[in-house]
């Protein structure tokens, strides 16, 4: 006997309700940045009821300074706020059950199993497609997110939020939303995370350096084996408990990312970067749907996610390629 609209309904909500909602840590158990950022909600986190995101930027200083009795002292409105702006980007996941999947899955357990490993699926399918679009190079008008190779690598004619980095120029002349990376061919080392990290430097004190860092595990493990040599590190509790193999390096959380391109390091100022997401995209649920009008006999669920990620000040991050 088919299932019907109301039961594969009821067996969905039941399976992430379950285990204390477990299910929907699937969306963010493959990767770091995943579940650091979008998860946990560490860094910049908007949560919005738009496709085109504002993010603030401050790039450049009020009007200021000493003065003496009776001098002049200036009242002008110095531009000092500009805004990157982000459109939220769109991924789903489809689950469908045919009728022949109802007729092999005979019996109520085999067809809650079945609904469940379909809706898993379906999870799993749009968690890697974003999770694989993390470390993109995508331009601000293409479908997938803007990755962390745009922010990074991004050249100096092209925009990123909507901005080149001429367009953003300090009183000094300096472009601070220019990309800060480098291309060097050289194995990576504490000296190499150190200098790329000062690179990224944006003031001296707490959250002027980057401190995170991702690479892919091959990196990982030979800065791992640097770093237990000396006796110079410790691994972070929080990303442990999450399954992410990380370790602690003056005050930068390391972690291997399988998504990671092989040969790069990310280091990122968590202050500065993060995800806006769509109040209503937040891997939503469309109800499930029969498929006989496209002369289909199957029924079919989508799972949804608006967003993208932003970024209110670029040069607190750098990129390296060309590691080994």
């Amino acid at each position: 006997m088919a299932l019907t609209y109301t039961e594969i309904q009821s067996v969905t909500e039941d399976y992430y309700k379950t285990d204390g909602g477990k299910a929907f840590d699937i969306y963010f158990d493959t990767s770091f940045f995943m579940d650091k950022f979008l998860n946990k909600k560490f860094g910049i986190y908007e949560k919005v009821d738009t496709i085109n995101v504002k993010i603030p930027l401050e790039y450049d200083m009020s009007e200021g300074g000493f003065y003496s009795r009776g001098g002049t002292i200036s009242s002008d409105d110095k531009a000092t706020v500009n805004a990157a702006k982000f459109a939220l980007k769109h991924a789903y996941g489809n689950s469908t059950i045919f009728d022949t999947d109802e007729l092999a899955n005979s019996g109520s357990y085999g067809k809650v199993k079945m609904i469940v490993q379909k809706v898993s699926n379906a999870q799993k399918t749009i968690a890697k497609k974003i999770a694989q679009q993390v470390y993109n190079a995508a331009t601000d008008s293409a479908t997938e997110i803007s990755g962390l190779l745009s922010v990074c690598f991004g050249g100096t004619s092209t925009a990123y939020g909507q901005i080149t980095p001429t367009d953003l120029v300090s009183t000094d002349g300096s472009t601070p939303w220019a990309s800060v990376n480098t291309t060097t061919t050289e194995g990576i080392s504490l000296d190499v995370i150190r200098t790329l990290a000062t690179s990224a430097k944006i003031y001296d004190g707490p959250k002027g350096k980057p401190d995170i860092g991702l690479m892919p595990e091959a990196l990982f493990n030979i800065v791992a084996g640097r770093l237990q040599v000396q006796q110079r590190f410790q691994p972070d509790t929080d990303t442990a408990k999450a399954g992410f193999t990380n370790l602690v390096f003056e005050q930068k959380i390391l972690a291997a990312d399988d998504y990671c391109p092989s040969g790069y390091l990310f280091l990122l100022n968590s202050n500065f970067i993060g995800w806006a997401v769509h109040k209503d995209g937040f891997f939503t649920r469309t109800p499930w749907a029969d498929l006989i009008t496209a002369n289909v006999f199957a029924k079919s669920m989508k799972i949804k996610f608006h967003g993208n990620i932003v970024c209110s000040n670029r040069k607190a991050h750098a990129g390296h390629s060309n590691l080994s």
